[in-house]
């Protein structure tokens, strides 16, 4: 006998951003979705963002669909209003982006890769990650954003995020770590460090500079 899960979106965890602008719903991670990407964006107040603004510059495609409220997206150069029951195509490399213009606006996101299987990517763990370490869990998001390296260890990025969780957990040892194993990866990492914030506790540190110059 097949298992089945029936849920509602209120039963969704909720993730606020670190900007706390937007909120993640997670369901991808709820229900052990493997097909495609798919999970629920909520603006708290009118005036919020609920897609960032962005471009799949690696060839994914997406659909919206808008949950609950009304938001404004940008598709390219054109902006528009879309009310409860509109869907949103966005071919891959399309700048997009959308806000609440009601409270508790949310937005469902979905997107691959067309042709190829789909892999979860290591962003969800991290956007996790960093909720549970602004509400006080670095442990916590520790375990998260370890199992996301560990998929893809030789993927530049995850060892960079690394590296700013640990620069914002205050761990300037495991931060240079995991930030020197980024640019053995890809040396545009510290092309990124050197103008990233989240290392603005460990700019005097020397061996932060011998890293990124």
């Amino acid at each position: 006998m097949s298992s089945y899960e029936v849920l509602s979106i209120d039963e969704l965890d909720r993730y606020p951003s670190t900007s706390a602008s937007y909120v993640l719903r997670p369901l991808r991670r709820r229900l052990g979705f493997r097909p495609f990407g798919i999970n629920v964006w909520e603006g708290p107040a009118a005036g919020d963002q609920v897609i960032e603004r962005h471009r799949e510059t690696d060839g994914a495609e997406e659909l919206y669909v808008v949950l609950r409220g009304q938001a404004r997206f940008t598709l390219g150069d054109e902006t528009f209003v879309a009310p409860v029951g509109t869907l949103v195509h966005a071919p891959p490399g399309t700048l997009r982006e959308a806000s609440a213009l009601e409270p508790g606006t949310m937005v469902l996101a979905m997107g691959a890769k067309p042709g190829e299987a789909f892999e979860p990517s290591g962003w969800e763990d991290f956007y996790v990650a960093y909720a549970h370490l602004h509400a006080g869990d670095p442990e916590g998001g520790r375990a998260l954003y370890r199992e996301a390296v560990a998929r893809d260890p030789d993927a530049w990025q995850g060892a960079y995020n690394a590296a700013c969780y640990e620069a914002l957990a205050g761990d300037s040892d495991a931060a240079l770590g995991h930030l020197r194993r980024a640019i053995e990866l890809d040396r545009s990492a510290r092309d990124y460090a050197a103008g990233d914030s989240d290392f603005d506790g460990l700019r005097d540190d020397p061996r932060f500079t011998e890293l990124v110059g």
